[in-house]
Formats: structure tokens, sequence, C-alpha cells
């Protein structure tokens, strides 16, 4: 029988016009801490700071909106950056020797971030001849001299270089040798060891002339760059690490590698020094480590601050990373969690100032920056509203919520502040404020949630640009760990020398691994969450404004329902703590549900109105009514032969064999069957099939590709159990005329099933429902043909929309859904979309994803997109990410292809795990432990830095550098052009239809629009909670699968308009 199969006619241009102002791919923005930092710089002038990585990327940060990024064109690490002040410049060194200066540029409407020239020190000749090693004139340290106008670049083989900064170009003939110094030292000391690297360049604070120059065996000089002579002479001989200016300049600071500092007058009326005035071993007077680098700081109200990074006791504590803190008789060591990368002090750089009097102290980590006010007794921590750390605990599950209504938001934030309450006294607020943000205050409020593995649930403010921490839910003090004997050996610790002071909130090490946090869900209309973990434990929690004390009740589901044959092998479920309990103000559980086995949950879904949670593990599934506190439902969705789901994910008893052996069976059963294809198909038959397509099919009607062969999955694959989604609804299931409260669960196998609820409806007015119990009657079961993952399910109305949330249409805050005409049921499977009406569950429309795009489904959302073009108009969509981390996006409930674009390395496979989307089009993924990459596929709706920095310095020398041509940089694969967007007209359109009545300073600079990942292109992450082992399949034969497509691909296109017979 012979199928004719033609698609439908060609592009419509109106409905391609209409998609260009529904659909735009652009990465907007990077949330978090940057990760592997390597350098760190602050301009005092313009209050900026920038921060570079060991990928090579520079991140620029002022106030909170304010953010440049860019990226070395050589992943090398950026060793040392050095601010020109007040200039908006930047000048980088990397690992291999060269210079590269920033700009923040404007040009043709568009500001960024962008390299203007670069610089490699040449290698110098021996006396032989040859070539010197490149070691010898490696830079070690950098230092701008003359206002930012000269650099001065000390190298390996003591040599000083002085380099043009405006054409990074060698100064020819005033490269100061190491001879020229040793001339001014006496024989003795001449004759010694080499003078070594040059350890430390300081420019003189009130003689611009001058510089000091300090060398790994301990001499320092003050040059004369004039006089090219040696002012004074500092004969030390420990090795040195750092030094430092006083603010007048008559004292040297020195720090060494044996943990002591020295300190050395410059007024001693002769030109050479034999000794220190002062020099101790602040942790002595055992072996110490080195102070790697030392600030000395005066204040108005006398004494001074002397903070040094390192010189612990090497025995005792020569593990930990600590600052030190001393001013007169107060010393506080500052013990830090994660390695030290460099620090400074934000105080007065006024040349007519007297004093430094230094306001705060920020310490950069290597997870984290902290920030300390001086000015306050005690030295607090202030809150950091951005580069917070996401992965204080290691992120396993995220969440976005939208729309957060105002009094919802005011009582979180109360939460959050009643956690950290700032002392009385403090007056200082966050110290780096430099540039304005021009974007205006966002329409809605966003929500993001980011589950822990410490069993703590983190609250983001994800409204805008900064990722500000609102507050943090701990769930672990429900449960009893062993976190209270390591704090009392913390305290026990306290009164020890020397006086440690925990500071920061990295904190990787969890007390219990059955602790992380796998799902959560929140109610935005009845401040309701639940919050589900590894052990099995799910929590239904109420957001209280008051602390509180009270007992929480604790329910068994049994999953197994007594099937016999099954023992679990995995974890033991938590112990939870009995009788009251004491719950600071914020989220407090009411109920907690344990399942039985103890396996960690893959799903849940609140449903508010009706006071029920579904949840589901690898075992089935089961439905909790939390305000009667009792279950109503528990399935089990176990295959007879799921062993493997009875091990547990942190279970080494995992049977290899029997995966090796499912997989050989795969390779067997696909070799049969490909030997069975009609792969030697007669060519007298395409030629006539060929044929008969030219004469019959008109040129504007497109073929339907050639499908990809889907072999069926078992029903025996291991974890076919799992449940992946579920789902409450109210729709038509047991008849079209009369609708109700449903719940929908799918599992791993492809199985649904739908319930129908008997929900006793609350009365007129009231919010809660009566006191009557809840049923749960099996309705519907379906089983899909290939047996693939459900990943989704979601009831359409009769207008084809989705569902409202509970709480949604009562309170009018959404259209009532249309109960008039047929609902349909949308099911997301790895494979393909399938469109069923309700309530007959026949099938309607459907796309074969995976038959036409050789791809998986990993994550699907329904998103509202709204047109740029009008107001008022507005389509929701399927969007779904693939496991080849591309996007697409289809109508709903038609199913068809709309966009897609390529957002994530396929490689990447954390990513891709940790992709969430947004009810409005957008979605964030890690990019890295401690970073979100935040994305958009609407063209409207953009979260993007709009920012302006005042700058004084000369436009005409960046003009003259400014490259016609956009610059391209690569972002975790994707290559992007960093424009500002256009508007419709074709003129740069900056403030995106938010901040276009804004008027431009004339000195202004505005942030790119878009900004490339700069530290995905080789970051991959340790733990991520939906990792699947599919995943892990296919990156392993991701290269295989690339090769069919390809080949597939071809064959395609070679076939032009074949017709399918069948």
């Amino acid at each position: 029988m012979m199928k004719f199969r033609f698609r439908r006619q060609g592009a419509d241009p109106q409905r391609e016009k209409l998609k260009q102002e529904l659909f735009a791919f652009n990465k907007t923005v990077e949330h978090g801490f940057p990760n592997q930092p390597s350098a760190l710089a602050f301009d005092p002038e313009l209050r900026i700071m920038a921060i570079g990585t060991r990928s090579g990327a520079v991140k620029i940060y002022g106030a909170p909106g304010v953010e440049f990024t860019g990226l070395h064109r050589d992943a090398a690490t950026v060793t040392q950056m050095h601010f020109l002040p007040g200039q908006g410049r930047l000048l980088t060194l990397l690992d291999d020797s060269s210079l590269h200066l920033w700009e923040i540029v404007h040009h043709n409407g568009c500001a960024h971030l962008e390299e203007a020239l670069s610089f490699q020190l040449p290698s110098r000749l021996g006396f032989d001849g040859a070539s010197v090693p490149p070691s010898l004139t490696r830079v070690t340290v950098v230092l701008l001299v003359a206002a930012g106008d000269i650099a001065a670049l000390g190298t390996e083989g003591s040599s000083v270089f002085f380099l043009d900064v405006t054409t990074l170009t060698l100064l020819e003939g005033q490269t100061l040798t190491p001879g020229e110094v040793l001339c001014s030292v006496p024989d003795d000391y001449r004759c010694g060891k080499a003078l070594g690297p040059v350890e430390s360049l300081q420019g003189h604070l009130r003689d611009p002339t001058k510089i000091l120059i300090g060398y790994s065996r301990g001499l320092l000089v003050i040059w004369n760059q004039v006089s090219q002579c040696a002012d004074h002479v500092f004969l030390g001989n420990q090795q040195l690490e750092s030094l430092c200016w006083g603010r007048d300049s008559s004292t040297v600071v020195s720090s060494h590698s044996d943990g002591s500092y020295a300190v050395w007058s410059v007024d001693t009326g002769s030109s050479l020094t034999l000794q220190p005035t002062v020099a101790t071993t602040p942790y002595g007077p055992f072996p110490c480590k080195a102070i790697n680098k030392i600030l000395w700081r005066n204040c108005e109200s006398g004494g001074h601050f002397i903070i040094f990074s390192g010189g612990m006791p090497r025995a005792s504590y020569g593990d930990r990373h600590c600052v030190s803190v001393l001013r007169a008789e107060t010393l506080v060591t500052l013990d830090f969690t994660s390695r030290i990368i460099d620090f400074f002090t934000v105080h007065s750089m006024r040349p007519e100032d007297e004093f430094d009097d230094p306001q705060a102290l920020a310490v950069l980590l290597e997870e984290e920056l902290v920030v300390l006010d001086l000015q306050t007794p005690g030295w607090p921590a202030v809150p950091a509203p951005y580069l917070a750390p996401l992965h204080s605990s290691a992120i396993t599950c995220s969440a976005h919520v939208a729309n957060v209504p105002a009094k919802l938001w005011a009582r979180i934030v109360s939460a959050g502040e009643q956690q950290s309450p700032q002392p009385v006294s403090s007056a200082l607020s966050w110290p780096i404020t430099g540039g304005r943000n021009l974007a205006q205050e966002p329409l809605q409020r966003g929500l993001l949630l980011t589950g822990h593995e410490d069993g703590t649930v983190r609250f983001w403010d994800a409204s805008g640009v900064a990722l500000r921490p609102l507050y943090k839910l701990s769930t672990a003090g429900l449960f009893q760990t062993d976190c209270e004997h390591a704090d009392s050996l913390a305290q026990a610790a306290e009164d020890d020398w020397p006086p440690f002071r925990k500071v920061g909130c990295f904190d990787p090490y969890s007390d219990d691994p059955r602790l992380g946090v796998q799902k959560v869900a929140l109610c935005k209309y009845t401040a309701q969450m639940v919050v589900a973990g590894t052990a099995g434990q799910v929590l239904v929690l109420e957001l209280s404004d008051v602390p509180a004390e009270q007992a929480v009740s604790v329910a068994i589901v049994d999953l197994l329902q007594d099937r016999e044959g099954f023992t679990w092998k995995g974890h033991e479920r938590l112990s939870p703590r009995t009788g009251l309990l004491p719950w600071p103000a914020g989220f407090q559980p009411r109920v907690l549900v344990q399942c039985l086995p103890p396996a960690a949950v893959t799903a849940v879904t609140l449903h508010t109105e009706w006071s029920l949670v579904a949840f589901g593990t690898s075992h089935g599934f089961g439905l909790f009514d939390y305000q009667r506190k009792s279950p109503v439902l528990a399935r089990c969705t176990l295959h007879p032969n799921d062993s493997l789901a009875m091990e547990g994910p942190l279970s080494r008893v995992k049977s290899l064999k029997k995966s090796l052996r499912q997989s050989f069976r795969r390779i067997r059963k696909s070799r049969v069957s490909g030997k069975k294809r009609a792969a030697n198909a007669s060519s007298k038959l395409q030629e006539a099939n060929a044929q008969l397509a030219e004469q019959a099919c008109p040129h504007d009607v497109e073929m339907t590709p050639v499908q990809r062969r889907i072999e069926p999955r078992s029903a025996d694959d291991s974890l076919s159990g799992v449940v992946r989604c579920l789902y409450f609804a109210d729709t038509f299931l047991r008849d079209g005329a009369h609708h109700g409260p449903t719940m929908w669960a799918g599992t791993n196998s492809g199985s649904v099933f739908a319930y129908a609820l008997e929900v006793p409806a609350a009365a007129v007015g009231g919010e809660k429902r009566p006191e009557q119990a809840v049923e749960a009657v099996l309705g519907k079961e379906v089983q899909l043909m290939h047996r693939a993952p459900v990943v989704a399910i979601a009831v359409l109305d009769g207008r084809g929309r989705p569902l409202p949330e509970p709480y949604e249409a009562s309170r009018d805050l959404a259209q009532a859904p249309d109960m008039q005409g047929g609902h349909a049921v949308l099911i997301a499977s790895e494979e393909q979309f399938k469109v069923f009406t309700l309530p007959k569950v026949s099938a309607k429309t459907k796309f074969k994803l995976t038959a036409h795009e050789g791809c998986r489904v990993r994550k699907v959302a329904l998103a509202t997109f709204a047109s740029v073009a009008c107001e008022d108009y507005a389509e929701t969509c399927l969007a779904c990410l693939t496991n080849l981390g591309d996007v697409h996006v289809f109508s709903v409930p038609g199913l068809r292809p709309q966009v897609h674009y390529s957002c994530i390395r396929k490689e990447d496979i954390s990513g891709i795990a940790s992709c969430i989307f947004t009810r409005h089009g957008q979605g964030f993924y890690l990019i890295s432990p401690s970073e979100f990459e935040r994305f958009s596929l609407s063209a409207r709706n953009i979260t993007e830095p709009l920012c302006s920095l005042d700058i004084n310095w000369p436009r005409d020398a960046t003009q003259a550098r400014l490259h016609e041509s956009p610059k391209l940089s690569q972002a975790n694969g994707t290559p992007s052009i960093l424009l500002a967007p256009q508007s419709l007209d074709g003129s740069p359109d900056l403030a995106h239809s938010k901040g276009s009545d804004t008027p431009e300073p004339p000195e202004a600079a505005l942030s790119p629009m878009s900004i490339d990942s700069a530290t995905s292109a080789d970051t991959t992450l340790d733990t991520i909670g939906d990792v699947t082992v599919e995943d892990v399949k296919d990156f392993l034969g991701s290269s295989e699968e690339s090769e069919k497509n390809l080949r597939n691909l071809a064959e395609d296109e070679a076939r032009g308009c074949a017709i399918l017979i069948k």
C-alpha cells in the first residue's frame, strides 16, 4: 500500500515575522561566584572591583546590577590585575607572561569590556648569543607608575622592564638590570647568592619617580628613575614575600617566608640600612608558614592596622587558610574554609589626607568573597548583595517561582533579616558601589530556590542581574545527626591560641548525605512548601513570622505495599527528633512523611487548595493529606526484575554483570534488527518513487523527513519503576460531563497512572476544606508504545491553555480555565510529545522528537511568550531541552516546531541536568559548581545588565583602536556576538522598551546585552541531583550518535522528495 504523506505548505511569512516578535535566544548574565578565581583588583576612584579566573575570564563588578565580563583569547590563568585609576581600564597579566589591556568602551550604542592591546615580553640573548631561558623573562610582578601611563615589570631574572601602557610597547633604554642594583650594595653582600626574582614592586606614595623594589633574597631598594640610581638600600637576608609602604612613606613593611614581618625606617640619614627597626614573628617561636601578603594602614584615632595572610604555625595550623588583623593589642585570626587568593582594604586614597582610616577589608577566597567592616567594633562581616557562593553546600536541585506576591516577598525578606541581624552600630554598607544601574525596577519578583547537599534550601532574588540571597531554610534540625558534636568541639577550641574566628559561609562538608534535598515545591499564595530528600523524607512546611516551639508529626508511607521478594539494601532512614522543637521565624515544618523504603524522592508536587502532596521514588508514588495528616494512596511501580531499585544511590552492591549483560543484549538486538532492515532495497523502486515524487509534488510542498527507527525499550530494564513526574489537575477523567480533582503519575517505563480524587469541597468563602477523608480511585492507565520515560504531564483546557495553579482562578489572579470544551492531556516522554483527548484518552497530535531530531528530551516546561510588537499578544508554548544541549520550542496544543537553539554543550552533562525553565521564557543552568548561566528564549522578557560608568580618560585613543567587525567570544561551545540588541528599524535599542526614556550621560558606558559564559568551556560539576545513567550513556556515545545523525541528514537531503511506501 502506498501512502503519499505531505507536510504542510511552505513557511508562512506572517508566521515567521510573528516568531521573530515572540522568540529570541540570548545568554544574558552569569549569576553566582566566579569559578576558580585567581586574581583581584580594586579601583578606589571608580569603586569597582575586578576578578580574574583560571580560565582567562575577567569580571568587573560595581553597584548591584553593574557588571562587565570579558574573556581572554587564550584560556590562560589570570595571575595579576591592575586598574588604571579612574579610567575604566584594566591591565591583566597571564601565567604565560603576556599582558593585556582591557577598556570599557562605548561604540555604536553598545558598550562592553573589550581587550584593546596585548603584549608579550621578548626573550633576550645571552653573552654567547644563545637565547636566555624563558623563565628568566617570566613576569613575576607588575606596578603601574606615573598615573598609570607606565608599567614596571619585575621578572624571574631580577630585571625590571618599563612599558608604555597606552601602546603596550617596551621603553628602550630604561630596563633596570640586577647589575645596576648590585653597584649600590656592599661588596660582602654582592658576593653572596643571587638576588633572585623580583617579588614586589611598590610605588612611592608621594614621589612618582621612586619605586620600591624587593628581591626574593631579601634586598630592598628605593630606585630613583630620574637619577637612575638607588636612593636607599635595605640589606635583608630573609626570603621576601611582599612589601608595603607606610602612609607617610617614612616606613617600609616587609613580610618573609619564615612567618615574620619587619618594619624598616627610611628616614635614617643614611642610604644604607642594615637592620629593621622592628622584626617579629606573630605566631612564633615555632616554625611558621610564609606571610604571603601584608598591608600597613594607619588611623586618625591612633594606632595602625597590620593585616597579613599566612604566617600560621607550620606544625599545628599549617593547613588553615587565615588572614590576621592586628590593631594595638587586638588580634583576630580570620579562619576561612578555602584558599586565600588576594585581599585589599577600602581606605582614603586622596594625597592630601594624612591617614588611611580603612573602612573595609575585602578578602577574595577560592570559593567566596568576604567583606569585613573595620569601623565597627568586632569587625563584623558585611552582607554581599551579589557574588554569594551558590555552592556553599553542593547544589542538588533548583526551582524557579515567578510573579511572587509582594506580601510573601516581604515575609521571606523579613525572615532572612532575622537570621543574620546586623549590629546596630554598623553604619557601613556594601563598599563596592561604582557605576549606576540604569535598568528599571522589575515588573515582577522572581524567586530562585536551590536545594543543597547539607539539607538546606536557599532563597535567591532572581528578579534582576544581581542574584541576592534572601533566606536560608535548614531541615537538619529535625533529624538526629552528628552536627551537635562538631559544634561542641568548635566551641571548646575558641579559647585556644591563635584566636581563630570562623568567617564565611562556604562549607562543602555535609553532616549526613541523607539530608540532601532532591525536590522542592512552593505555593506562593499560601506560603506553604514541600522539601523532599535523599532518604525518602518529605517535609511539608509553612511560613511563620515569629519563632515557635512545636512538635512535628511523623507519618510513614510504605510504597512496597508488602510486596514479597524485595529487600532494601540501601541506607537507613533518618531518625527524627521527638517532642517540642524550637523553630526560628521562617518556614517551619508541620508534617514529616517518611517513605519506605527510604529511597531518594524523584518527584513531588503540591496542591494547597486540596491540602494534598504527592511524592514518588524509585519504588512507587504516594498521596498524602497533610490537613488530616493521613496517607491517601500508595502505589508500587516496581517491575519483578527491578532489583537494582532496591540497592539505593548510596549502595555499593550494584550489579555490574547485569548492566553489562543488558548492554550486550541491546547491541545484539540492534545488530539483528539492522540486518532485517531493507538496506538493500531495489534501486528500481527508488527511481520509480523519485519520478512519482517529481510528477506529483508541488514545489512549495515539503515532504515529511524520513524518521529514524526507534527500538522499543525492554520492559525489564532496571529502574523502570522510577516515578519521573507527578501532576494535579481539575479535569474530566470519568466522563465528559463531570470534572473533578485528579492526580497523574508518569514512570521511567512509559506508564501513566491517572487517579480520580474525591476531595471534600470547601465551604463558600472558606479557605480550608472539611475534615473528611480524601479518596483516590484509579481512573486511567496509559502505556506508551516505546516505553520511554515520562518527563512531564500537563492538562490543557478547552482553549488549549494549561490549567492555572492552585488558588489562581479562585482568587481571580488568573483567567479561569475553559470547562466547556474538551480537555486534553499533554504527555512528554524522552522520545516524543503526545496530546490525548479527555476523558477518552485517544491520541490527538504528536511529535516524535527522537525520530526526527535524533535526540532525547531532558527538561520540559510550558512557558508564556509575550510579543515585543504587541503588548497584549502572547502564546503558550512548550520549551524542551535535549540531551544534545539544544532548546526546542513547540506550539501548544498543535505541537508544531517553532524555533530551536543550541544552548549547552552536549558534553556538559551536569549543565543539562541542572537546567530549569521559568514561566516567562527564561532559564538557568549551572556552568560551574558556583555559577548559573541565565538565558532567555523570549524576545521581550530579558534580564540583562544595563548600566553606566563615569570614566575620565580621552576617548580618541579608544576610537582609533576599535574594531570594525563585531567580536566573537566562545561560550559553552556557542559563539555569540557582543552587540547591543537592535530595534525593529535596525537601530540599537539599548533599553529594550524597559528604559528607553532614560537619558544617557555623556560619559556613560553601557554594559553588553549578551554576555557569554567565560567559565563553562572546560568545567564540569562534581555533583548534581538529576544526572542519570542515560545522561552518561548519551555522553559516551555522543560522537558515534552525531556521526549517525550526519549520515541520516545526508541521506534525507539526497532523497529530496522521496515518497514513503508501506
